[in-house]
């Protein structure tokens, strides 16, 4: 097995104004790039819907070395459900909690020196107050699983990821597939995983020969593939490969190849404008409003 890198994370998100306010203002994360489309991702990468949407990255720096999140934004919708399938991302940065002390967004200590802060759509962030790293200060996605035992030889045993840590008591296990890379956390919610209508996709890039083989290893294993390895393409930009696949509890995962999605992840130094500038353009609140209605709720 060649090196695996974690990508980022998607979110759905129905106020796309808020969000970013969150995730540029308060968390200090920029825009690496930003894309529009008029029918929905082959991939589903926008979740199960086929009209116009945006995708955004954001984070602290170059998708190569950083975890990032993918803001998917589908026009129409205002809100999404959440289940308990993603617990938080926890990253290391004292800016963010004088950020949010600054704005007044509301912040919650769980913890000596964590504070938990909510992003629009209810996604839980937890901020280490701590001097922000050098490098990824991003540090890891947790995510609810129902049998922790099961999970953990799925990410390890099927996906290659090394087992950092794991305590039977906590119900918890971290993973990963380097040192200084984001890590995956696993715990246990005490029941089934409900993955609402937010569910998210969490993203790992491999060689592109690897794909195939992850592909037939899945089938070998009687494991689900809800996207086959397809090619997805980008206006103006590389086309990717990807395979879409689900571990025991449902989570997403996308699996793309390393060559070409570096290419495709280079940072646009137009992404903040781009975004600003599809905000601006963006009607669509003041239209439901003048219709006395409200955007879906999905």
């Amino acid at each position: 097995m060649g090196a695996r890198r974690a990508l980022h994370f998607v979110f759905k998100v129905g106020d796309r104004g808020r969000s970013a306010r969150f995730y540029r203002e308060l968390l200090g994360m920029s825009v690496l790039r930003h894309e529009e489309f008029e029918e929905g991702c082959k991939a589903s990468c926008n979740g199960p819907y086929d009209g116009k949407w945006s995708k955004t990255m954001v984070g602290y720096g170059p998708e190569d070395n950083h975890f990032v999140a993918e803001l998917t934004y589908n026009y129409g919708i205002g809100e999404y459900r959440l289940g308990n399938d993603f617990l938080g991302i926890t990253l290391v940065s004292s800016q963010a909690v004088s950020n949010a002390k600054k704005m007044g967004w509301p912040l919650k200590e769980v913890t000596t020196g964590i504070f938990e802060a909510e992003a629009p759509g209810g996604y839980k962030f937890y901020l280490e107050d701590k001097e922000q790293l050098e490098q990824d200060p991003v540090l890891k996605v947790t995510l609810g699983v129902s049998d922790l035992q099961k999970s953990v030889n799925y990410w390890s045993d099927l996906l290659g990821m090394k087992i950092y840590e794991k305590d039977e008591g906590k119900q918890r296990a971290l993973l990963g597939y380097a040192d200084n890379q984001c890590k995956l956390e696993l715990k246990t919610v005490g029941g089934a995983v409900d993955h609402g209508t937010a569910f998210g996709r969490i993203a790992f890039s491999c060689a592109k020969e690897e794909l195939p083989n992850i592909e037939a290893l899945m089938k070998k294993e009687n494991q689900k593939i809800l996207t086959p390895l397809v090619s997805l393409d980008t206006p103006g930009k590389a086309t990717v490969q990807v395979i879409i696949l689900a571990d025991p509890d449902g989570h997403e995962i996308c699996f793309v190849g390393d060559e070409a999605f570096r290419d495709l992840s280079k940072v646009d130094p137009n992404g903040d404008k781009l975004l600003d500038d599809a905000m601006a353009a963006d009607n669509s609140d003041k239209w439901f409003a003048a219709q006395k209605m409200k955007k879906a709720s999905a």
